[in-house]
């Protein structure tokens, strides 16, 4: 049975549930939540209580990009991500992106990777959906010990280990999240996104019994703590907008800040990309910044974003930057602090209308 209009407290005690599900055999189901999670806050709906279709191959791609970090060897190993003998989904990221790298040059990323490569995406794209209906997605909603089962997210009565292409097509190659939870999710992704990576990474160390605790690239090498090689964007950065913070007009020393927190949203586009002195670079973190940034940032134009971005290989991510702005702000509670500044700081309020970020 489903519940009617997502809770977001009581949506949350069930993720919960899925992560202190102790069998796992892979880390599959975190990076599907992950997706999921993306997938909410760029596509909030205007009826906060409206169901979502969310796209399986959509959801595929971004799975992809979420295993493109993890894929790369480790000092020399190529860390186990499940614990048989095959695993699919890593297997299959991993040969992309040798074959995306075997052309030479800088590394790309994989939205550089999808695009000189397409062919080879849409194969990893089809095999990626094909185990995420089979396993994660048909496996997902089935917590350890409970005595029915329920799905909170989205209906998954159809889905099974042996989903065929004709049930894929008789439900348009889509799930449909229930009723409020796309808003739910939304709202959850700033908390829910840190503790599936933490997750995510014990699991690793327990598939990888070598990996120490201490092992201190660890997070970097999954998730882009380190927020990737930037140099690229840097130096385009500084040609083309001058030697000055984004926030505070300071002379800068060339930091790069994602305007968008890398922590709320896993964006690396130059559209979420500014450079920012140390003091505001700092002193804003992970907060949101005041949407007047987003519209500043966006404001330099897509068209030359996108010119920018493709002279130094690197994705602009215009029309995701947007739609996750539109997002994070539609679904934050009162009270979330807001980042006007150096060391400015205000709160949401409740009757606060959001600007366009398109």
């Amino acid at each position: 049975m489903s519940p009617p209009a997502a809770d977001p407290l009581a949506l949350g005690q069930k993720l919960v549930s899925v992560l202190d599900d102790g069998l796992r055999t892979a880390t599959y189901k975190l990076a599907t939540l992950i997706a999921l999670l993306d997938h909410a806050v760029e596509h909030v709906p205007a009826d906060p209580d409206a169901e979502l279709h969310v796209d399986l191959d959509d959801l595929a791609a971004r799975v992809i990009a979420l295993y493109w970090r993890p894929v790369r060897d480790l000092d020399g190993h190529y860390l186990r991500q499940s614990s048989n003998p095959v695993a699919r989904i890593p297997d299959t990221v991993r040969t992309l992106r040798s074959v995306a790298t075997s052309a030479g040059g800088a590394e790309p990323t994989i939205d550089v990777a999808a695009r000189s490569h397409p062919t080879d995406h849409l194969a990893a794209i089809a095999t990626v959906k094909q185990v995420l209906v089979t396993q994660p997605l048909f496996r997902l909603q089935r917590v350890r010990g409970a005595q029915h089962h329920e799905f909170f997210l989205y209906d998954d009565t159809w889905l099974s280990d042996r989903v065929s292409a004709r049930t894929l097509a008789l439900h348009d190659n889509q799930i449909t999240l229930l009723p409020g939870v796309c808003t739910t999710l939304a709202r959850l992704s700033s908390l829910m996104r840190p503790a599936l990576q933490i997750a995510w990474l014990d699991d690793v160390r327990r598939l990888n019994p070598f990996l120490h605790r201490d092992v201190p690239d660890l997070a970097a090498h999954h998730f882009g703590a380190d927020r990737v090689s930037l140099e690229r964007a840097r130096g385009a950065l500084l040609e083309n907008f001058g030697p000055r913070c984004f926030y505070c007009d300071a002379p800068t020393t060339h930091h790069v800040d994602h305007v968008l927190p890398w922590s709320r949203v896993g964006l690396d586009g130059l559209s979420n990309l500014v450079l920012a002195c140390a003091r505001c670079n700092l002193n804003k973190s992970h907060l949101l910044p005041d949407p007047d940034f987003v519209i500043r940032a966006l404001g330099r134009g897509r068209d030359r974003l996108s010119d920018i971005a493709e002279t130094i290989r690197w994705p602009s991510q215009y029309d995701r930057v947007a739609s996750a702005a539109h997002g994070l702000y539609a679904t934050q509670p009162a009270g979330t602090p807001l980042w006007l500044g150096h060391r400015r700081v205000d709160t949401i309020r409740s009757d606060i209308i959001w600007p366009e970020f398109r």
